[in-house]
């Protein structure tokens, strides 16, 4: 068994009973078996205000919101990320894109300076499970696989990571029982080698 670690996971599906949350279900369980630590976010079912105010990006940190406050300090000392969702119109649900605007935060997760962003995460590992509708080779060849792109070169490219890792699972809407069971087995596969 690996050593101890503690991670965070993020869940961004609003429909309990989700492949997502079934997901979420096997990724908590899978890191659990390991031995590591996991704190789970299910931002719909926390009813997460995903909507960043001006007032919010001027505030100093200690001026956050405690339940803010309280994620923030969570990954901060946590050892991975992992992220659930669908794609949604080539990204994430509004409601995780609104979670990245409020706690993936500058100054936190990275910061500026004359030459660009420094990053903060490059001790941390990211794992991203997603799913879609879309047939793999539009994704691929025409769409360019945006959510690969948002979430290796956009989220991870800023803040900086040690292992970045990411599945979909795709075509949801014509998936068997025997997909989901096998999509959910690598989920297990991904996180059991940690």
């Amino acid at each position: 068994m690996s050593t101890s670690q503690k991670f965070v996971v993020i869940l961004g599906h609003p429909k309990p009973g989700s492949f997502n949350h079934a997901m979420a279900q096997t990724a908590c369980e899978t890191l659990r078996s390991q031995g590591h630590s996991v704190i789970f976010h299910d931002l719909y079912a926390e009813g997460f205000d995903p909507i960043l105010t001006a007032e919010e990006i001027a505030a100093k940190d200690s001026e956050l919101p405690k339940d803010l406050l309280q994620q923030i300090e969570e990954i901060q000392s946590a050892d991975g990320l992992v992220f659930i969702h669908p794609n949604w119109w080539g990204g994430p649900p509004a409601m995780l894109r609104g979670w990245i605007d409020r706690v993936i935060r500058q100054g936190f997760a990275y910061h500026f300076t004359e030459k660009g962003a420094v990053p903060h995460f490059s001790d941390k590992s990211m794992y991203v499970f997603s799913t879609s509708n879309t047939p793999r080779e539009v994704e691929i060849n025409i769409l360019k696989d945006p959510i690969d792109h948002f979430w290796k070169v956009i989220v991870f490219g800023t803040c900086g990571a040690k292992n970045v890792v990411r599945q979909n699972f795709e075509q949801m809407i014509l998936s068997t029982p025997e997909d989901r069971n096998r999509w959910l087995d690598t989920v297990k596969e991904t996180l059991s080698n940690v």
